[in-house]
């Protein structure tokens, strides 16, 4: 099985590069969304931790926000609970995909968490920082304050553009995105 990691900036397009290789893809930021709505386990441990901030189910990601901000320490108090659990279900997806020819992992701090394996195949997105930021602006809950705190815990950009098997452009137009990822996957395919 041929795992293929998606990295890059918070906001670069990672999920939708992810998307355009046609094969299964793990997407951490859809999982942990689940697990805020879901996960009762998850749940009373985050309450536990943050006590003050965690007071009713489904977790309210402003909540998490208001934690972060108050004290960066509370973001590691996060990751450390919640990183748990989408490793689990990122072994579940490899185990449940185990037959196919490739999966996708678009998971933010795949590298920082040290997830990745020597043979996984790296893909930086790499977009202009305009275009990030225009695109950060229109998310829903975007906070300022969150994302900088967000990217202090990320390696840095350069690194992970260094570590990278494959840099694919991102300029936010589908159709070149497409072109781009269709060129990677065939040398993938040919080194494989």
């Amino acid at each position: 099985m041929i795992r293929i990691a998606v990295v890059g900036e918070i906001g670069s397009g990672k999920s939708h590069v992810a998307k355009q290789f046609g094969y299964p893809v793990f997407n951490a930021d859809y999982e942990v969304n689940k697990l805020y709505k879901k996960n009762r386990k998850c749940y009373k441990k985050l309450k536990k931790a943050l006590p003050y901030y965690i007071t009713s189910y489904p977790i309210k990601k402003s909540k998490l926000s208001d934690a972060i901000i108050f004290n960066k320490k509370n973001l590691k108090k996060i990751i450390k609970i919640v990183h748990q659990e989408i490793r689990k279900k990122m072994n579940n997806f490899i185990r449940k995909n185990k037959n196919k020819k490739v999966v996708v992992l678009d998971i933010p701090l795949l590298m920082e968490n040290k997830i990745n394996k020597k043979s996984d195949i790296l893909i930086f997105v790499d977009a202009k920082k305009k275009d990030i930021n225009k695109r950060l602006k229109k998310r829903v809950n975007f906070n300022l304050k969150i994302v900088k705190k967000l990217k202090k815990f990320q390696l840095p950009i350069e690194l992970k553009k260094k570590k990278a098997d494959f840099i694919i452009k991102n300029n936010f137009k589908s159709n070149i995105v497409k072109k781009n990822v269709k060129k990677v996957m065939k040398q993938i395919l040919l080194n494989a």
